[in-house]
């Protein structure tokens, strides 16, 4: 069972040391919640579902650590820097055009949709903008609508 699990944790963290991390997790929380297997079922399926909430919480969490929120007299996130695997002259230069095609955004847009980028959910977003979650959810529809916009050179 330690295979199929191992395979997709380096399936989930494209690393043998974070797999490695995520299966032992995964197997502490299985036998810390087993009571809540219920007999008769796919085990390797409930393991594998808590094998890919965890990876998907601690990177939620991961991106939230680098996210820097000041208050003034409207919220900014700060520091976007979207990742990348090969950093190379011709990246860093797109990235710092976009990032300015996103600062460029009236702030009613950008502090919602970087937010979003951040990992924040849109509950939390509505309840840190205090602004409706339907507002939440179109100004980062907007604001993604305004960037394919602007942005069209990128596409490929």
């Amino acid at each position: 069972m330690t295979d199929i699990l191992g395979y997709f944790a380096i399936g989930l963290t494209k690393n043998q040391e974070d797999a490695e991390d995520l299966l032992q997790e995964t197997m502490v929380k299985a036998i810390t919640y087993q009571e809540k297997y219920q007999p008769n079922t796919n085990f390797k399926a409930w393991l594998q579902t808590i094998m890919k909430n965890t990876f998907i919480n601690d990177y939620r969490k991961a991106k939230r650590a680098n996210t820097v929120v000041t208050t003034r007299n409207d919220v900014e996130v700060l520091d976007f820097v979207p990742a990348a695997v090969d950093l190379t002259p011709e990246s860093t230069l797109e990235t710092k055009e976009i990032n300015k095609v996103i600062e460029a955004l009236s702030n009613n847009l950008r502090v919602p949709f970087t937010m979003h980028l951040k990992g924040f959910k849109y509950h939390e977003i509505a309840e840190h903008l205090n602004i409706p979650i339907g507002t939440v959810k179109s100004r980062i529809y907007l604001a993604k609508q305004s960037l394919m916009e602007d942005l069209k050179g990128y596409r490929n």
